[in-house]
């Protein structure tokens, strides 16, 4: 499966499609982009006069990239119609705020894959090479 077969198989379209980019991904890992484009809904309201990119969605870009890019890629597209990709844990901890236009970097090493549950040391670093946030984020595939 290519990087970009991977993207367009991807549960989630515009506007909560949150990866740009697959640049590695192997069984251990996956590194992956994002640019926050300041017109996202999300930053009209937070905060006023100062947009930040909430942590629910650094969460969400991380999730997308660093466990179901990297789930997909271990599946080996796999997944079926009757599949479920769900969020089970996040416990992330935020550094650095994010703004508009800000291009970010989520780094995601495999912990563990096993009975359709992927857990990953996810992390996200902008442009200055400065680490914006990590935790540990986990997913299963079910079927309905």
């Amino acid at each position: 499966m290519t990087k970009q077969e991977i993207i367009s198989n991807l549960p989630y379209s515009k506007p909560f499609l949150f990866v740009d980019e697959i640049l590695n991904i192997d069984e251990n890992g996956v590194e992956g982009s994002y640019t926050f484009d300041a017109s996202l809904d999300f930053y009209k309201g937070h905060f006023k006069d100062n947009p930040v990119t909430p942590g629910v969605i650094l969460t969400e870009v991380m999730a997308q990239i660093g466990v179901v890019c990297l789930g997909l890629f271990l599946l080996n597209n796999t997944l079926s119609k009757n599949n479920v990709i769900a969020l089970t844990s996040a416990n992330i901890e935020f550094l650095k705020p994010v703004f508009p236009n800000e291009k970010v970097m989520v780094i995601s090493e495999k912990i563990f894959f096993r009975f359709g549950k992927l857990k990953c040391k996810v992390k996200m670093i902008n442009e200055r090479e400065e680490e914006v946030c990590n935790g540990i984020i986990s997913g299963i595939v079910y079927s309905k």
